[in-house]
């Protein structure tokens, strides 16, 4: 079967790389030169420990799964299996971090609540104000300014793959045994089927479709600072991560104190990943109403860099890259959107800010389900 793949994310790549390994041949079209969108304005978090309990945490450990083997496989792909822990402030905090731990699924994440030394043994650099700390071996990172450039070198060695880039689709026509893709030049992409993997552009093909489908677009804010001068060993997330993430929604949840007034007004959470050069990459705030702003906020900015500075004890480097990126996010409690357009095409959007996360189970479960 000949599929034509729209968008060069790490949702299509990662679908592009599922269709290769089952045989079919792939002409993988990208608007533009390279995915520019919320594929490369993330973490490159794989984030096991936050997920939701059942579907959700089954998906994303089965697609931790697969990132590492596609580690393997293509060993130029920065890959690395560090483990994350989220760092309790108070008491409060503890107390849902315990009650977590009685949780069914507990032992599928591998969870462990640590004193602060213990903490320590495993991330050295930790010597701010905190109690305790969640630990979740499972979590892992991926560098995202090059995974799509590893994997999709890959993909080109195998001659059933086509990468076109700089390739705007704008129309797409199917009859019963064949579905075509005309680009804003007029060039014409023909083949049996059709994967549009659109991320949070929601409008520019099927947009009846997406505007009835149970997806919403996010903002959010993001920042890198300059090299720190030792190495952070995991990933980190701070206690606002429990108000975040639906795997920590236990009744203690309800005693923590309130958010700071900043933190509380962008819906916001510390996460923080030390990428292969040193530098800190951080976040992140989230607006859900739309028209989003274009000026850039300054308070989240300096309220996680000091929040992040407490942690380790010490004052970040300084703040090099601010950041803006939107995601598509499915409102319903759903994996994502995946929605059968016709016979011959599908669209796959809405993972939230689990993209990496989720990607190659995603890709692994569409496919199988091809009709």
């Amino acid at each position: 079967m000949r599929v034509i793949l729209i968008g060069g994310g790490v949702i299509g790549t990662t679908h592009a790389r599922e269709l290769l390994k089952a045989g079919h041949e792939v002409i993988h079209c990208e608007r533009d030169p390279h995915a520019q969108s919320a594929s490369v304005r993330n973490f490159g978090l794989i984030w096991v420990s936050g997920r939701r309990s059942g579907v959700e945490l089954a998906a994303s450990i089965r697609a931790r799964e697969l990132w590492g083997e596609i580690s393997k496989e293509i060993p130029e792909m920065i890959f690395r299996a560090n483990g994350s822990l989220t760092l309790a402030i108070n008491e409060a905090e503890i107390r849902v971090m315990e009650e977590c731990l009685n949780k069914s699924d507990a032992r599928d994440r591998k969870w462990e609540l640590l004193d602060k030394a213990e903490t320590m043994r495993i991330n050295p650099a930790l010597k701010g104000n905190y109690l305790a700390s969640l630990w979740c071996p499972l979590d892992a990172t991926v560098e995202p300014g090059s995974v799509l450039t590893a994997i999709r070198s890959s993909l080109l060695l195998n001659e059933k793959y086509i990468w076109r880039n700089n390739v705007d689709i704008v129309e797409i026509k199917n009859s019963s045994d064949s579905v075509s893709a005309i680009s804003k030049n007029g060039e014409v992409f023909t083949g049996d089927y059709l994967i549009l993997c659109p991320g949070a552009d929601h409008k520019s093909l099927f947009k009846e479709q997406f505007d009835s489908a149970p997806i919403r677009r996010v903002y959010l804010q993001m920042m890198s600072t300059a090299p720190l001068d030792e190495v952070l060993t995991t990933s980190i997330a701070d206690g606002d991560s429990l108000r975040y993430y639906p795997a920590y929604e236990v009744p203690s949840l309800d005693q923590l104190p309130a958010q700071m007034h900043v933190a509380a007004k962008n819906h916001m959470q510390l996460l923080m990943v030390q990428r292969a050069d040193g530098t800190l990459t951080i976040g992140d705030t989230h607006e859900y109403d739309e028209p989003f702003p274009f000026k850039l906020e300054e308070e989240p900015y300096k309220y996680l860099h000091d929040v992040a500075s407490n942690l380790l004890g010490r004052k970040l480097p300084e703040i090099t890259n601010r950041w803006s990126g939107i995601y598509s996010q499915q409102t319903d409690g759903g994996i994502c959107d995946r929605r059968q357009i016709s016979t011959n095409i599908i669209s796959i959007t809405g993972p939230g800010g689990r993209g990496n996360t989720l990607a190659p189970a995603i890709a692994e479960e569409t496919i199988k389900g091809m009709k």
